[in-house]
C-alpha cells in the first residue's frame, strides 16, 4: 500500500528527495517548478513515510498528505462566460489541487439558461474520462433543479455545488450536493467560503475512497502509478511533452498526453510486470486534444 504525499520546498538539492523516493520503491506522480520553488506529488510505501518526512525537514521543506493524488477530476461550469466561470469554479479547482488532485476545467457549449441548457454526447464522454466530476452551478434553487439533466446519465460520481441549502434527495442524479458555493463575483476567501470548500474536499475525498474500496473487489491487474512510470521510461516522446504532467494517473488508468494516431501503437507495446499494456487495458482516443487514454482492465477480465 502507498501513501500519497505532497512535498513543498526549494529546488536546491531536491534531487536528493527524488532519489530517496525511488530508493524506497515510490513514485513521483507530478513535479512542478516555479522559479526557485518546487512541488512534488508522490507516492511512497506506508512504512517509509517517516523517512520522507525526515528528508523533508533536512531540506527545509514540508510534507502533507495528498488524499486525492493519483486522481483526475473534471470541474464543470455551465459555460465559459463570466456569469458562470469566475470565481467559484476557479477557486474550487485551485482548492482541490491542494489535496493532490489533477483537475481540468470544462465549460459546456450550451449550458446557459435553465430552460435551454444542454450537454452534448461528446461533452459527456469527455467528462466520463475522469474519476469524478464537480458541477459548479449557480445561486438559485429553481435554476439548479432545472439543470439536473446536465448530469443525470453521467457514469462517474457527480458532486454538485450551488449557493442555496438543498437536501441531497432533491437532486437524485447527483452523488452529493455542497451548498454555499454559488456565483460569487470575488475570490472565495471569507470564512463561510473556506468552510464550504473544506466540506467539498471532505465529500470528494470520501467518494474517491469509496470508489477505491469498490475497485478492491476486482482491481485492475496493474496499478496505474506503475503504468505511468513505465510509460515515461519506455516512450522517449514523453520527454518532449512540456506539460507539468505528461502522463496523468487515474484510479483505473492513465491519460497520456501524446497524439493517439501517432503513438497508440507504442503505448500498446509498453511492458509492465511482464504484461503487454495493450493486452491488459483498453487504449482509445481521448476527447481531450486527441490524447491517448488508457483504461486498465480488471483482473477477472484477463484470461
Amino acid at each position: 500500500m502507498y501513501e500519497t504525499l505532497t512535498y513543498t520546498g526549494g529546488i536546491h538539492k531536491h534531487e536528493e528527495m527524488i532519489e530517496l523516493i525511488e530508493d524506497l520503491g515510490g513514485f513521483v506522480l507530478q513535479e512542478t517548478i516555479s522559479q526557485m520553488d518546487l512541488v512534488l506529488t508522490l507516492a511512497v510505501p506506508l512504512e517509509d513515510v517517516v523517512k520522507v518526512e525526515q528528508k523533508a525537514r533536512e531540506l527545509l521543506g514540508s510534507i502533507k498528505v495528498a488524499p486525492m493524488a493519483g486522481t483526475e477530476i473534471a470541474i464543470v461550469s455551465p459555460t465559459l462566460a463570466r456569469q458562470h466561470l469566475p470565481h467559484s469554479a476557479c477557486d474550487i479547482s485551485e482548492y482541490l489541487r491542494r489535496y493532490g488532485a489533477k483537475d481540468n476545467m470544462i465549460g459546456l457549449q450550451r449550458g446557459a439558461g435553465k430552460g435551454i441548457s444542454r450537454i452534448s454526447e461528446d461533452e459527456k464522454r469527455l467528462i466520463e474520462e475522469h474519476d469524478l466530476a464537480v458541477f459548479a452551478l449557480g445561486s438559485f434553487k429553481d435554476c439548479i433543479l432545472n439543470k439536473t439533466h446536465l448530469f443525470e446519465d453521467i457514469d462517474i460520481p457527480v458532486v454538485v455545488t450551488g449557493a442555496p441549502e438543498l437536501d441531497a434527495d432533491e437532486i437524485p442524479s447527483a452523488t452529493a450536493y455542497i451548498s454555499g458555493l454559488g456565483r460569487i463575483p470575488r475570490r472565495l476567501k471569507r470564512g463561510e467560503n473556506i468552510r464550504a470548500l473544506k466540506k467539498l474536499a471532505e465529500v470528494v475525498e470520501g467518494i474517491l475512497d469509496q470508489k477505491r474500496v469498490d475497485m478492491a473487489d476486482d482491481p485492475p491487474i496493474l496499478p496505474s502509478i506503475l503504468v505511468k512510470t513505465e510509460i515515461e521510461y519506455q516512450i522517449p516522446a514523453i520527454k518532449e511533452v512540456y506539460s507539468p504532467a505528461p502522463v496523468v494517473s487515474q484510479l483505473d488508468g492513465v491519460r497520456v498526453k501524446l497524439d493517439y494516431d501517432k503513438y497508440h501503437d507504442q503505448v500498446s507495446e509498453v511492458v509492465v510486470d511482464d504484461y503487454r499494456l495493450g493486452d491488459v487495458s483498453e487504449i482509445r482516443k481521448s476527447m481531450m486534444y486527441d490524447y491517448t487514454l488508457v483504461k486498465l482492465l480488471p483482473e477477472t477480465s484477463i484470461i
